[in-house]
């Protein structure tokens, strides 16, 4: 990270390895839905909706998930890297966004477990057996009993991603981050009370981390790895009172397979960023006190927050979710003074805007 940058403002720009960043402002990845259910394909109405951002001038754009592979998909409408059809299409929405100037990774998600068969034809792909509580999401209908996967589906899952990352370099792509938060597959490996195997995948934590690993070196064979983001959480969307019960454990342990793989840009989820999580720091903070790498803040955050955050050290990068999608001009708001439309899910998010 070029460190001759003194604005350290929210609004200043900063270059990021290869990436020279308009601002650090970051539009997190918003699961939107409005993908071609059928093939997996990027519309044009989500052409015009990243567009929209990139030329409203935002620094840098992560997409929604976008799944590796059929089993990856957790719902309707979510777009894939795994055909060429979709790689086209994705082309369009990367051409867009650098025809502004902007900068677009696209983020790989797996969902595992929380899947249906209604959605992939076979029983939903697990490290062990064990179902989830609560309904999919949009399907409403309950969790089903996953498929433990067997060396075969770990190797051929590692190869999906691998294969998806390099879709991602054809389809124009800056670079990619891999959704390794929240837990979906790569979190449900790392979660003890997901992963029970006996096996190299399980055990410990270097074991549970393990298939992270091998994905991370995957990628890192189609695209640099100075353009790779993992996005990592404690927080699970289906287990609400879940907790790391070694907390500086975990993240000893991830920061070493990051330090090991080369990984240079994290991007650690919790649901309020400000939020004391271990003593008086936050998530970020705890991390940034280990980590000299780049850290992109996100967790609710309000615009006063982030410039705080980023003055401070504490996050070179602040990403916005719901605000970007109330409002798509949100930096031009901001450079503006002008006040900010405030997020109604009823009314954003059925339609893209």
């Amino acid at each position: 990270m070029d460190k001759m940058n003194t604005r350290t403002t929210l609004l200043s720009p900063v270059t990021i390895h290869q990436w020279k960043l308009r601002n650090r402002m970051v539009m997190a990845p918003l699961t939107r839905g409005f993908a071609d259910d059928h093939k997996g394909t990027a519309t044009d109405e989500m052409v015009a909706y990243y567009e929209q951002r990139a030329q409203d001038g935002v620094g840098l754009i992560i997409t929604e998930g976008i799944n590796p592979n059929l089993a990856g998909k957790g719902t309707y409408g979510i777009p894939g890297l795994y055909t060429d059809e979709q790689t086209t299409s994705w082309k369009r929405v990367t051409d867009a966004v650098h025809r502004h100037g902007g900068t677009i990774i696209a983020q790989l998600w797996h969902v595992g477990r929380l899947s249906h068969s209604d959605l992939i034809g076979t029983a939903p792909l697990a490290p062990s057996s064990l179902a989830a509580e609560g309904r999919v999401h949009k399907l409403h209908k309950p969790y089903q009993i996953p498929q433990a996967m067997s060396a075969q589906d770990i190797a051929d899952t590692i190869q999906h991603f691998q294969t998806a990352a390099r879709h991602a370099v054809l389809a124009g792509f800056d670079g990619i981050e891999l959704h390794a938060a929240h837990g979906y597959l790569i979190d449900q490996f790392i979660n003890e009370k997901t992963n029970h195997r006996t096996d190299e995948y399980g055990g410990d934590a270097a074991g549970r981390l393990r298939f992270l690993r091998d994905i991370i070196l995957a990628v890192k064979k189609e695209i640099s790895v100075d353009r790779i983001s993992v996005r990592f959480s404690e927080k699970k969307d289906d287990d609400a009172s879940y907790a790391w019960a070694d907390k500086a454990g975990m993240i000893d342990a991830y920061l070493k397979l990051f330090r090991e793989t080369g990984i240079t840009i994290l991007h650690p989820s919790t649901d309020h960023y400000a939020k004391a999580w271990e003593g008086e720091k936050s998530f970020h903070e705890r991390i940034r006190s280990q980590w000299d790498g780049i850290i992109i803040g996100v967790g609710n955050l309000d615009v006063q927050t982030a410039e705080h955050a980023i003055a401070k050290g504490s996050v070179d990068l602040a990403a916005f979710g719901r605000l970007f999608i109330s409002n798509p001009d949100l930096v031009q708001k901001l450079n503006a003074g002008e006040p900010l439309v405030e997020y109604d899910a009823a009314k954003h998010l059925p339609m893209l805007v």
